[in-house]
């Protein structure tokens, strides 16, 4: 079996870690981890000798997706992150897979077969399709039945007379939910956001932030739409989206 070299590139520590456990048990050799983008950059200057890069996609400073565009040489890239959102982004950047978290090793020896065999060439749709799971969805009441709603469409949940909606924008949608912390319970890895006691927001859904009142900020999700954030998670917020205190 060739014996893959890979640099694993993440901001989280745990993630870093669990990745190259994973790369080691399937017989791959560490050649280094990074925790950024621009640590990545640096290391591209003069780059070691490595088969692969494992590379996360949102990271502080420069992202998985902006390094890669910035470079005209690089070794084979990996990406790996918790949204699949961003999967054409990534295969239109050549990049040689795409893996979600977490990852499993049914999945990560599917990936360094492809690589030992050298089968480094753009996915077609059809493959694409079949590497990424389906949507996530979730049931919705419509009249006396329920219809599925796909989680990347919806921008935040409200609790309200312990009901939770799911909205979409200026939409609200009736949940089978009576709890916020059962919407998280049931989407452990999208990073949702409690910005206030009844109110669940999807941080990628952020369109614009302005102040509000002292210590707290408003978020646009939408036109017309504004979320305000409370005083005590006013500074998490800012640090999910990516934005610098004032």
């Amino acid at each position: 079996m060739n014996q893959l070299k890979a640099l694993v590139v993440d901001d989280e520590p745990l993630a870093r870690e669990r990745l190259s456990r994973l790369l080691k048990e399937a017989g791959c050799t560490i050649a280094g981890e990074l925790c950024d983008g621009v640590a990545l950059l640096d290391w591209l200057k003069e780059p070691g000798e490595v088969d692969v890069i494992f590379l996360d996609i949102q990271m502080p400073g420069l992202s998985g997706l902006e390094v890669l565009a910035e470079v005209s040489d690089c070794p084979p890239v990996v990406f790996v992150t918790a949204f699949s959102s961003y999967a054409v982004q990534a295969f239109e950047l050549a990049a040689v897979d795409y893996l979600l978290k977490p990852v499993f090793e049914d999945r990560l020896a599917k990936c360094l077969q492809r690589l030992r065999e050298r089968l480094i060439r753009p996915l077609s749709p059809a493959e694409l399709k079949a590497l990424l799971p389906p949507p996530v969805r979730f049931p919705i009441r419509a009249g006396d039945g329920e219809i599925y709603m796909e989680l990347e469409l919806v921008t935040h949940f409200e609790l309200e007379n312990d009901q939770v909606w799911a909205c979409r924008g200026q939409n609200r949608y009736l949940t089978r939910w009576a709890a916020l912390s059962e919407v998280e319970q049931a989407f452990p890895e999208d990073g949702m956001v409690r910005i206030q006691r009844h109110l669940l927001l999807r941080p990628g859904m952020v369109k614009g932030i302005r102040p509000a009142s002292v210590g707290r900020i408003k978020v646009m999700v939408a036109p017309k739409v504004e979320l305000t954030v409370s005083r005590a998670m006013t500074p998490r917020m800012k640090e999910c989206i990516r934005v610098g205190k004032p």
